[in-house]
């Protein structure tokens, strides 16, 4: 196991790869490991490259895929997750909640070789569906059962609602929002909470959970079940409430030598957004913090990929390590194939923004491309860009024969004519 080795003095295997590839000391990611502010990311059944994510290293970025009740087609969520992996994505979730879930799962996983993370509960509540019973049907081994499955598949990382517990539930009763509860797992947790009146199983029986994952040196994601859904409902009392349960439950999977990573909100004003990662990091004692945008505002329906970038950033920025993207079909539909691309640049985009002030390769990229604007060089330019099919898609169609200049300025190009009256003067 990744952290008990580096409690032990150990650098492993996965160690060295991760420390290679960020450019960092392998010792120092030992050490990080072995506090629990760095995670690997790598289920010991699954054969793919691991994947780092925490104190200093590069800010990393989710894409998520998966299937929807409506719309079943594994072989366009295939595509998705090629397309998400190509565009520069680290990981993967599959938020499959529709068709044959463990079959889907397991396509993705044969066909593309990228970490992989997955919601269990989403697992336990279609199982309920396809039997004709309500969700909250569902029983504790019902639960730990679709855990198990999705570890022995090689699932890396899992999001676990611990923290929405039955005392945060009643406080729901008392703490009423604008917008609800907007995360399926944890409302899913909640509604059972609600029918049953007991406790939820994952944090009445957090030890064997644990014990699971520590089993196949699985990463829990800590879900944040009870984010907030809109700005209004931004930095609650619910949110900050299950926050400090998750601090705890960070603290308890350390002991076990389990991996602990926690997940953030949600839709935050963007004058909030530092408060809130830098609370989170205090309160869970510096664990990786993996985000969902933040979305800064709640008006821009179809151009979510961006609102969560700009949030995304300024989290970074602050402190986030793991930015999970938005698509612009956020909060209207299932992503299709370009919209997935779309979310992803864009997430890289707020990713490297903050990766190039820390790391000397990813600001030489940035160099690299202003040498090559400055001297016009056109082909450099393209070749560097981030989407380089889409820049050269846009020159070859406004420019077909590649002249020195463009047709933003053409030959009132302030680069050339400034270039050529200083060689005058040479």
């Amino acid at each position: 196991m990744q952290m008990r080795d580096a409690k032990n003095g150990i650098i492993t295997d996965e160690m060295k790869y991760v420390a290679k590839k960020e450019g960092v000391d392998a010792e120092k990611i030992r050490r990080n490991v072995a506090r629990g502010y760095v995670v690997i990311l790598k289920n010991s059944n699954h054969d793919v490259e691991p994947v780092g994510v925490g104190s200093g290293l590069r800010v990393k970025v989710n894409a998520n895929i998966g299937t929807s009740m409506d719309i079943v087609d594994v072989d366009a969520e295939i595509r998705k997750a090629k397309i998400a992996k190509k565009y520069g994505a680290d990981t993967i979730m599959d938020l499959s909640t529709g068709g044959n879930l463990n079959e889907i799962r397991r396509k993705i996983m044969g066909a593309v070789p990228i970490v992989i993370g997955t919601v269990p509960i989403y697992q336990a509540a279609w199982d309920m569906l396809e039997k004709k019973k309500a969700i909250v049907e569902m029983t504790e081994d019902d639960m730990f059962r679709a855990v198990e499955t999705h570890l022995k598949d090689g699932v890396d990382f899992l999001t676990i609602h611990v923290g929405v517990t039955r005392e945060a539930v009643e406080k729901m009763k008392k703490n009423p929002r604008v917008v609800g509860t907007v995360s399926r797992g944890g409302t899913f947790h909640a509604a059972w909470i609600l029918h049953h009146g007991r406790e939820n199983p994952f944090y009445e029986n957090y030890d064997y959970l644990l014990e699971l994952l520590a089993e196949y040196d699985a990463t829990i994601s800590l879900g944040d079940g009870l984010r907030p859904g809109g700005l209004p409902d931004a930095t609650d009392f619910l949110q900050i409430h299950e926050l400090y349960t998750i601090g705890k439950l960070v603290k308890k999977a350390r002991e076990y030598g389990v991996q602990a990573m926690v997940e953030g909100p949600g839709h935050i004003p963007i004058d909030q957004i530092e408060a809130n990662v830098k609370m989170a990091k205090v309160a869970t004692d510096n664990a990786p913090f993996y985000v969902l945008g933040p979305l800064v505002t709640d008006i821009a329906s179809g151009y979510d990929h961006i609102t969560a970038a700009i949030g995304g950033a300024i989290a970074a920025r602050a402190g986030a390590d793991f930015l999970c993207y938005v698509t612009p079909a956020e909060h209207l539909a299932l992503p299709n194939e370009e919209e997935v691309k779309l979310g992803v640049i864009a997430t890289r985009i707020a990713a490297h923004a903050v990766n190039l002030t820390r790391f000397e390769d990813e600001y030489d990229w940035d160099y690299r491309m202003s040498v090559a604007r400055g001297k016009l060089r056109w082909d450099e330019q393209l070749n560097l860009s981030i989407d380089k099919e889409n820049a050269i898609k846009i020159r070859k169609e406004r420019y077909p024969n590649s002249p020195q200049v463009c047709t933003m300025c053409g030959e009132l190009c302030a680069i050339k004519l400034l270039r050529q009256y200083l060689e005058e003067k040479e």
